[in-house]
């Protein structure tokens, strides 16, 4: 079975529930954090299925890797912000949050391995 759309990739179907999780827990820090925090790792999650959805549709082998590197970079950002509540005592389900994460950087690892090996 070929992969047709970005939908169908586990890890945008991973990253698009992370996304969902933030959402969920950033609620539950306090209101003073709307345009501080909360905006910071909406933005920063969202970005992380977008990237992937737009490099796959990108018609190039190399083209695809910039865009999923992207991604990478957000998710390392959205993790960092997870440390951070916790650092500072936000009440977000963290170890659900972190565990999320991992599995999208592994999964996102493995697609730009694949990619790679389909450029060289």
């Amino acid at each position: 079975m070929s992969i047709e759309s970005f939908d169908q990739l586990d890890v945008w179907k991973e990253g698009h529930q992370l996304v969902l999780s933030v959402y969920r827990n950033v609620q539950k820090l306090p209101a003073d954090e709307k345009f501080g925090l909360i905006s910071q790792m909406r933005r920063a999650s969202v970005s992380v299925p977008a990237n992937i959805a737009e490099g796959f549709k990108r018609r190039g082998q190399a083209d695809k890797v910039p865009f999923y590197n992207m991604a990478q970079g957000s998710l390392e950002e959205v993790r960092y912000y997870f440390i951070l509540c916790r650092d500072l005592g936000f009440r977000v389900e963290f170890d659900t949050l972190v565990d999320q994460a991992t599995r999208v950087a592994r999964l996102l690892q493995g697609l730009i391995n694949a990619v790679e090996k389909r450029t060289h």
